[in-house]
């Protein structure tokens, strides 16, 4: 896209958290704004940053510690991001394996458990059932809040990457497969791919990711810091549009016409029944949301966490500079001058753990960890 144009090319996964970019488009939020707004559908998170790095599309629906990663020069192809919308919080779930659910029934869990019972009787199972081998759980990619979620939930109860638990990665529509043939034996994923294996026979949700960070970011709309520098009226107008439809797309009256609309070939290529547990059913809490309670504001508190977590299991070097870095990717001064202004909105950061995150003391944050962690770096 070039200065002046308003055509612009966005990626996407098959999602629901993709849902405010899809209503924008299909609602005429993005044409009242003066967009030509073309969505297409990706089938891996590495293709969607790849193709932002070399110019196919102009933004992008895009895991949120992804865009960091770039603005950190992590590999590979580290180019600055910035990420001036977040695109709601929650829907995500760890679904469990039909066997490895039996084996958590075996030592006492029920269907209704928080998240640290959850983790304390998977931990109980695996030492029970599985001693000689280590869990395999997957994510989406290294650098998703799915990654540091599992992660951080697995570590209460002394599950490490490692000896215990071998953590793959899998693009969110094949994680139902991945639990079928036995190649994983749970994983963290957006919906509505916990609900389809649970559909199929293939798993069982063990746990809201709102069950362990309630209200939880983990997609930003991304795109190349310098694409932003060169094209502002665009951003300013795709901001807008975004966000006219989080607020249409949070409101319960619309809530069965946008799983029509997701459901659709282009889009999700999903049954409605399998989307609603995600907007607005037992997948959905009332901290889940695209745009209320300040959802779609890039915090630069989230981004500090996601940079902590990384810096906690020795993927980056902890610093100062690094953290603001990090911080920096995130632009609510972008969203702000888009709209006019907005409420200010303060980020809260406590999981279920109880630790309150303060994005400016990391080190102390990250030493309550001490008798958990090994940390290397």
């Amino acid at each position: 896209m070039t200065q002046g144009t308003r055509h612009i090319t966005v990626g996407f996964m098959p999602l629901l958290d993709a849902a405010v970019l899809i209503a924008a488009r299909e609602q005429g939020f993005a044409t009242r704004e003066g967009i030509t707004l073309d969505l297409i559908k990706e089938t891996s998170w590495a293709s969607i940053r790849d193709r932002v790095v070399i110019g196919h599309f102009d933004a992008a629906h895009m895991l949120a510690p992804m865009a960091i990663a770039g603005s950190l020069a992590l590999p590979p192809l580290p180019v600055p991001f910035v990420a001036p919308v977040a695109l709601g919080t929650g829907r995500n779930a760890i679904t469990v394996s039909t066997d490895l659910w039996r084996m958590l029934n075996d030592v006492g869990l029920g269907d209704r458990a928080d998240a640290r019972t959850a983790v304390q009787a998977l931990a109980k199972a695996k030492r029970a059932h599985l001693p000689d081998r280590p869990l395999v759980f997957a994510a989406v990619h290294t650098y998703s809040a799915h990654a540091y979620l599992l992660r951080y939930w697995l570590a209460e109860a002394g599950l490490h990457d490692g000896d215990e638990v071998r953590l793959e990665f899998v693009p969110p529509p094949l994680m139902g497969d991945a639990l079928a043939s036995g190649m994983i034996d749970g994983c963290c994923v957006g919906e509505p791919w916990n609900t389809a294996a649970a559909a199929e026979g293939h798993g069982h949700v063990l746990t809201r990711g709102d069950d362990i960070w309630a209200g939880g970011p983990d997609k930003v709309l991304g795109m190349r810091a310098d694409w932003a520098d060169t094209n502002p009226d665009a951003v300013n107008s795709l901001i807008r549009a975004v966000h006219a439809a989080a607020e249409w797309a949070d409101s319960p009256q619309n809530t069965r016409n946008l799983a029509d609309m997701l459901s659709q070939p282009e889009y999700l290529d999903t049954p409605v029944e399998r989307l609603l547990p995600g907007l607005s059913g037992n997948l959905s809490s009332d901290k889940s949301g695209f745009q209320r309670d300040g959802a779609s504001i890039p915090h630069h508190t989230h981004a500090a966490w996601f940079a902590a977590q990384m810096a906690r299991w020795g993927e980056v070097d902890l610093t100062r500079s690094m953290i603001e870095r990090a911080a920096a990717t995130y632009r609510p001064d972008i969203y702000a001058h888009a709209l006019d202004g907005v409420s200010q909105i303060t980020a809260q950061c406590r999981l279920f753990d109880g630790r309150d995150f303060d994005p400016d003391d990391v080190e102390t944050y990250l030493a309550s960890f001490a008798d958990h962690q090994r940390l290397e770096k």
